[in-house]
């Protein structure tokens, strides 16, 4: 399992840097619209094609694709897989430019013809600009995925880094060309969306050349690899995209609600996404080859047994940060987010939809390992079925939560949705692989949530003190309020699991000892 870490690290390591350029991104756009109208059009716009992005790059495609390509190179060789891989990005590739047109032309006519709020058509021209973002981001998924089959996780991890960069420069760089209102300089943010996903293609291309691939024209669904992965990936889409299209309807709902209602939820959303990337994808990400090759080996206790430590080792990471999440929400959203028109009112908002968003990290992390075991196993349908029940689940719980509750009712009905869904997957995965045990799993489940609950009380405890000596103005205090409190929670974490035992904490000690071995000879 210190493979998994190591692997797995690579990986996080990358996507903690994309991670960290994408909060400076969240905190220029916050400074630039605040929790506004503008900014809730720009959220609710930008969906649709980030939810291609959210899809393909971190999700269904990968998922379908690589067990094939790894089938491919294994049965076929190398070339045979690259030359896959160049069908699928061609086929991908079609098929989004057709969907985009087909948007772009349906957003088109209802803002010419369509009577409706500002508010909403003011989404529309923004969504008119972003759409071919997702036509490069599916050119990028697939790029991703080659990369990820053939053992490179660091690069393509490190790709959305070059998105952040461009988006953010596109607030100081792009927006002022535009015009002097709000609404006219957002649309430079919506031309920033396109160049970024451009860039982000482009930063995996030298090393996928390196990798023997070359871009091959004719039929794309002759192909075998092309179809084995467009049989998979409608379901498996759904499966997948059951948590991301539980965003994009509480959206449509939250749009609804006063005008802050989206946004503030929508930073909520993206301080969940730190250690849902860095850790519950990277570790996903991973596990999907490696599944994919004992299911392929039929090597089945090696794959149940990497399930478990899978999950034990998401627990134990984001146990803690999830509950941190919720004990320093607000020192975290005015670190990160507070200025410009970004008002005290704002954080305390977001801060809200963060406490009630938290409790689902956890769930969401794990349905990513549990849905990329059916894939390994070559069962899409059941994720596909499951994904959709809680997507129904999640539009019922967030029209009734948002009304009385607002930003907070829609975090809560996510937090909810998202735990349904991972234990209907984990009832699911324990029928079709009986052997798979969630008895063996549950003590050590229960000791981390303890100590878990132990650095929670540890982490308030240390901000209480904080906030009554020292309290929060200016940045330098405000950093104090969260870094102070999250180190001492996370040293008394490690510590009480490496002295009640908990593999999980020895293993990361064991493989950070290593690391900085081999740094310092």
């Amino acid at each position: 399992m210190s493979k998994l870490i190591k692997a797995a690290g690579a990986a996080a390591a990358a996507t903690m840097a994309s991670r960290v350029l994408g909060f400076l991104r969240e905190t220029a756009y916050a400074g630039f619209y605040g929790d506004t109208a503008v900014a809730s059009a720009f959220v609710a716009a930008f969906t649709i094609p980030n939810l291609f992005r959210r899809l393909l790059g971190e999700g269904a495609l990968t998922a379908v694709f690589v067990p094939a390509f790894a089938r491919r190179e294994r049965e076929a060789g190398r070339e045979a897989a690259m030359r896959g891989g160049a069908a699928v990005t061609l086929a991908v590739a079609g098929l989004c430019t057709a969907g985009v047109v087909l948007i772009t032309l349906l957003a088109t006519v209802m803002v010419e013809w369509v009577p409706m709020p500002l508010q909403r058509e003011l989404m529309l021209r923004l969504l008119r600009w972003m759409l071919p973002y997702a036509a490069f981001m599916c050119v990028a998924a697939v790029f991703m995925a080659m990369l990820n089959a053939r053992g490179h996780y660091f690069v393509p991890a490190l790709g959305s880094a070059t998105m952040s960069l461009v988006m953010i420069g596109s607030v100081y760089g792009l927006a002022p060309l535009f015009g002097t209102t709000l609404e006219q300089q957002v649309m430079g943010l919506a031309v920033g969306v396109i160049i970024a996903g451009i860039a982000q293609a482009a930063f995996q291309w030298p090393a996928l050349r390196r990798e023997g691939f070359r871009f091959t024209w004719g039929n794309p669904w002759k192909d075998p690899t092309v179809r084995e992965s467009f049989q998979r990936l409608m379901p498996a889409t759904l499966g997948v995209a059951a948590y991301q299209f539980n965003v994009m309807a509480t959206q449509i709902i939250g749009m609804s609600q006063a005008d802050h209602v989206l946004a503030s939820y929508n930073y909520a959303v993206r301080l969940l996404e730190l250690p849902q990337g860095v850790i519950g994808v990277s570790v996903a990400t991973y596990l999907l080859t490696e599944l994919s090759r004992h299911a392929a080996d039929k090597k089945y206790p090696e794959f149940r047994r990497m399930v478990g430590e899978g999950m034990l080792h998401l627990c134990f990471l984001n146990g803690l940060a999830s509950v941190l999440l919720i004990v320093l929400a607000e020192p975290i959203v005015r670190l990160l987010f507070e200025h410009g028109r970004f008002t005290p009112l704002a954080t305390a908002r977001a801060a809200m939809a963060l406490r009630y968003l938290a409790p689902g990290l956890l769930a969401t992390s794990l349905t990513g390992i549990v849905s990329r075991a059916f894939y390994a196993l070559d069962d899409t349908r059941t994720p596909m079925r499951v994904g959709m029940f809680c997507l129904g689940t999640n539009v019922v719980l967030a029209f009734v939560l948002a009304f009385p509750f607002q930003q907070a009712g829609l975090a809560a009905a996510n937090a909810a949705t998202a735990i349904i869904n991972v234990a209907l997957l984990l009832y699911a995965f324990t029928r079709k692989v009986p052997k798979f045990d969630l008895r063996h799993l549950s003590p050590s489940v229960a000791r981390i949530g303890a100590l878990a609950a132990m650095a929670g009380v540890v982490g308030w405890g240390c901000h209480a003190a904080w906030e009554s000596a020292v309290g929060h103005e200016g940045k330098a205090r405000q950093a104090g309020a969260v870094f102070v409190p999250a180190v001492i929670a996370l040293a008394a974490y490690l510590v009480a699991s490496l002295r009640t035992g908990v593999p999980q904490a020895h293993e990361l000690v064991s493989v950070l000892r290593r690391k900085l071995g081999a740094a310092n000879p």
